[in-house]
């Protein structure tokens, strides 16, 4: 058990005889428990930081069968990721007139380019943020009819991208795109596995690199 014990000499100097002090103990037993109590119940309490991940959604496979017609992309916005750090775009569906335009990583690349397809959403998540600001943290029921909205919203938004790649790019490449798309708050996007197909290549084929 633990405890501290102290005791007074009976000897003062010069030989003098002082009054016996009683020996002191203190039981330390009880602020130990405490110690361990306080100790589980903020482990047990406490929030443990969740491992951050990189969401990315893959559309359903379709098996190769000609009496099945692949969903038409109309107004869907397809970025082609290639080698060299090279990046395009296009809208709607794919066709030989079809005109794919070079962009790049920066902020007035693709970043600019989601930001304008994405006007909407984001005009209208801006609003719910203000909204947000200036709700009381410790009223749920206020905090959580904003979430819902936002939810909805992200639902509702009619952008949707396509992100396709070469066998040339890379990694990095693809992970820069879906940052920016967290960045932009694209709300719906979706990674091929499919690579460029036989037009997508030969019109990427005819732009020349930039200097």
């Amino acid at each position: 058990m633990a405890e501290i014990q102290g005791g007074g000499d009976s000897q003062g100097k010069g030989g003098k005889k002082r009054a016996k002090k009683q020996s002191t103990r203190v039981d330390m037993t009880p602020l130990v428990d405490l110690a361990f109590l306080l100790l589980t119940f903020f482990v047990l309490t406490s929030t443990f930081s969740k491992p951050k991940v990189l969401r990315m959604i893959f559309p359903e496979k379709i098996e190769d069968n000609t009496n099945i017609k692949k969903p038409e992309v109309r107004d869907a916005v397809t970025i082609l990721v290639s080698g060299d750090d090279r990046i395009f775009y296009y809208t709607g569906q794919i066709s030989n007139a079809t005109v794919i335009t070079e962009i790049d990583y920066t902020k007035e690349g693709l970043r600019k380019l989601l930001k304008e397809k994405n006007f909407q959403l984001l005009t209208e998540l801006k609003k719910l943020q203000v909204k947000l600001n200036e709700t009381d943290e410790k009223d749920t029921a206020a905090v959580n009819k904003i979430d819902r909205e936002v939810k909805k919203l992200q639902k509702e938004s009619k952008l949707v991208v396509l992100v396709k790649n070469d066998d040339k790019a890379t990694y990095k490449n693809i992970i820069d795109v879906m940052d920016e798309f967290m960045i932009t708050q694209v709300a719906k996007y979706f990674v091929t596995d499919d690579g460029f197909n036989a037009i997508e290549k030969k019109l990427v084929a005819q732009i020349p690199p930039k200097k």
